[in-house]
């Protein structure tokens, strides 16, 4: 009984893992190469049309679904990703005119539960991640190696990251979380099938 009640447990987790970390966690390469920081680059630039596309035509009830037990609804993700971004567009910016600066971390829990991230118009957020990436690739292109080579330091990990690194990270994050909205929007499309088909 206590082998089987162990079993589920492993079982959930590993569900809840998949919910958490659908394209799972960031991995750095060995080297990144300028091939590779350019296919970054490109999927920043492209983000915030495939975030619009993926959410066109969801209804209120569906923008305040979570993605997972306990997680953030469609509507809160859509909130963090330009929030999440101009921070780490303004670190990339402190990182070329100081010498290895400590970025100010913030509570990305509580700025979700702020008003306008919790209950707010997503179009507004649309329209801020669009004109964000379009002048964040526009940096990004214009970095030389010397650039690339300049850091920060995260001071809630005491990591020095670079930038050639922090692209990546950016690029993951916002793949990491189109993949939560697509898939919590599959999810609802099962729910909304099996119980027609009941």
């Amino acid at each position: 009984m206590k082998f089987r009640t162990s079993k589920k447990k492993k079982t959930d987790s590993i569900d809840l893992d998949k919910l958490k970390y659908p394209i799972g966690k960031f991995e750095k390469p060995n080297r990144i190469t300028l091939e590779t920081l350019g296919r970054w680059i490109d999927e920043i630039e492209h983000l915030p049309l495939q975030i619009r596309e993926t959410v066109e035509g969801l209804s209120v009830q569906q923008l305040d679904t979570p993605y997972r037990p306990g997680g953030w609804t469609i509507r809160q993700v859509i909130h963090h990703l330009p929030d999440s971004h101009m921070n780490a567009y303004i670190r990339i910016r402190l990182a070329m005119t100081e010498d290895k600066p400590t970025i100010k971390a913030y509570r990305e829990d509580k700025w979700a539960e702020i008003s306008d991230a919790k209950n707010g118009k997503i179009d507004v957020s649309l329209i801020l991640l669009e004109a964000l990436h379009i002048r964040w690739a526009m940096l990004l292109r214009s970095l030389n190696l010397e650039d690339l080579h300049k850091s920060f330091i995260n001071p809630e990990s005491t990591s020095v990251v670079r930038l050639d690194e922090c692209i990546g990270i950016y690029a993951w994050h916002g793949k990491h979380h189109l993949a939560h909205i697509e898939q919590c929007i599959e999810n609802m499309n099962k729910k909304k099938k099996e119980t027609e088909n009941k």
